[in-house]
Formats: C-alpha cells, sequence, structure tokens
C-alpha cells in the first residue's frame, strides 16, 4: 500500500471524529443548558418530588419536612437535581445528535427500522418513571413510615395494663434526610425507568437477528430468576415493591416476546413474497404429521 493510499484511507476516519467531536459538544452543550435551567428552579421541582412522602405522612396526621444533616447538603442536592433534571431536558437533543451522527451510516431500510427504536426508548422511560413515581413510591413510603412508634404523650401512646396509665416508650419518628430521601426517590425513578427499556431491547435486537421468540421461550425460566434478582438488587427490602417490580418486568418480557414475534412474522412475509425464504429444520420437522 502506497504513502497516498494511507492517506486516502485516513481522511474518512479524520472527518468521521471531527463529526463525532462536532456532536458530543452539541449534545455537552444541550446538558449544560438544561442543568442551568434545572439549577434556577430547584426548589419547585424538588417541591414536586416530595409529593409521595408529603402524602404518606399526611395520611398519618404527620407534618412533612425534611431535615439537613451536612451544611453543604441543601446543595449538592440542587446539583444532584439539576444533573437528573438537565439530562431529561437534554435527552431528546442527544437523541437527536447520536441519530445525525449514525444515520448517514445506515441503509433506507436501516433508518426506517432503528428510527421507531430510538423515538420509544424516551417514550417507555417516562412511562417507567411515572409508574414508580405514582404507583411504587407511595406504596414503598407507607409501608416503611409504618415502623415508626409514637411515644409517651402522643395520641397513639401504649397503655399500661397494670396502672391504667400511659407507658413511658420510646418514641420513632421519621425525621428524614434531604439527601437520603432525594437518593431513594431517584433511584426508584431511574430503575424503573430502565427496566421499562425491556421491549425495546430485545425489539430492536430481535430486528437485528440477535434473537428470536423461540429463544426467549426457551430461557423464560433463566428470565425470570434474573428478574427476581433484579428486582432485589434496585428496590429497598420490601416485598411489595419487589413483587410490583417483578410482575412488571415480567410482564414487559412476554410483551417482547409477542414484539420478537411479530417482527419475525413480518419478515418471513417479506421473504416469502421475494421467494428468498428458506425453511428452517425443525420448522420442517415440526410441519411434519
Amino acid at each position: 500500500m502506497s504513502a497516498h493510499d494511507i492517506d486516502d484511507s485516513s481522511a474518512p476516519l479524520i472527518e468521521h471524529l471531527a463529526e463525532l467531536r462536532s456532536r458530543l459538544i452539541k449534545a455537552a452543550f444541550a446538558f449544560i443548558v438544561g442543568m442551568l435551567i434545572c439549577f434556577m428552579v430547584w426548589n419547585p421541582i424538588f417541591n414536586f418530588l416530595t409529593k409521595p412522602i408529603c402524602g404518606a405522612l399526611a395520611d398519618r396526621q404527620q407534618d412533612c419536612g425534611l431535615i439537613l444533616i451536612k451544611l453543604q447538603e441543601g446543595f449538592f442536592v440542587a446539583i444532584r437535581i439539576s444533573f437528573l433534571g438537565g439530562f431529561i431536558l437534554s435527552f431528546p437533543v442527544i437523541a437527536f445528535q447520536l441519530w445525525r451522527f449514525v444515520a448517514p451510516g445506515l441503509y433506507k431500510n436501516e433508518k426506517g427500522a432503528f428510527l421507531p427504536f430510538l423515538i420509544a426508548s424516551p417514550i417507555m422511560f417516562f412511562l417507567g418513571a411515572a409508574f414508580a413515581f405514582y404507583a411504587v413510591l407511595p406504596l414503598a413510603f407507607d409501608f416503611f413510615l409504618g415502623f415508626q412508634q409514637l411515644s409517651m404523650g402522643s395520641g397513639g401512646a401504649l397503655i399500661d395494663p397494670a396502672t391504667g396509665v400511659p407507658a413511658a416508650t420510646a418514641g420513632i419518628l421519621f425525621q428524614g434526610s434531604v439527601e437520603e430521601y432525594l437518593s431513594l426517590t431517584t433511584k426508584f425513578i431511574v430503575s424503573f425507568g430502565i427496566c421499562f427499556q425491556l421491549p425495546v431491547l430485545l425489539s430492536l435486537m430481535g430486528t437485528a437477528g440477535l434473537v428470536s421468540a423461540r429463544g426467549l421461550k426457551s430461557v423464560r425460566k433463566y428470565a425470570v430468576v434474573a428478574i427476581l434478582l433484579v428486582a432485589a438488587i434496585v428496590t429497598p427490602p420490601d416485598v411489595i415493591t419487589q413483587m410490583i417490580l417483578f410482575v412488571v418486568v415480567y410482564g414487559l418480557y412476554e410483551l417482547s416476546i409477542l414484539l420478537v414475534t411479530r417482527i419475525e412474522s413480518r419478515r418471513e412475509a417479506k421473504l416469502r413474497a421475494e421467494g428468498l425464504w428458506v425453511e428452517d429444520e425443525d420448522e420442517e420437522e415440526a410441519a411434519k404429521p
């Protein structure tokens, strides 16, 4: 290979690297702008995120109040909210820049196959996040707050059966850290949002021919074990929320099998119409009487 050939082959690589740098800069700029916007309104965002815990405390006639354990904790809470909110606000721009970088290297049919998954991914993430925020978090907080114990002198004080007067009991009252609460809440939201990506991921892999409906069915029992492990890891030691996550994710797994089956049926119909379909040996055996 001559030096001229080497120069010609390196030119496209340099162009791709320059294009990648340009896309990354635009995505980073959108993320920084989103962070700054969320930092300026972090208080209303935090008030919105505290609705589940405030609702659970209100059901127990308790005031909704979180405390700052460390002097700098409030600042880092604002940064955490800004980081998460900035990513959410800038995600459409980030996804668009990713699409503009990848699209020129795809064929027309590949673009048509990839674009729906790029659109479905944020939709499924927001569905998972909303499900966690409005359905799972209230149940989890109600479970955790059930371990409080009212001290003597409150309306729910224990009565000593021997004397008939309130017994001296140690009070266990929730006084949550702002940072710990936000960490737990965002963990729930992000975990459910990621788990809701399962149909998108498996459908995309099915479109690429990396997985099949038959293969997903054959490993169903292993998938059940894996989903149970994920539910135990990403949720607190609360059986209710763990079972909710398991049921939801397993339902998404079954939905993925149906979606991959539909993708395979459409691919088979297209190949049959073009006269390119080749019968699989297992299918031929199953078709025999």
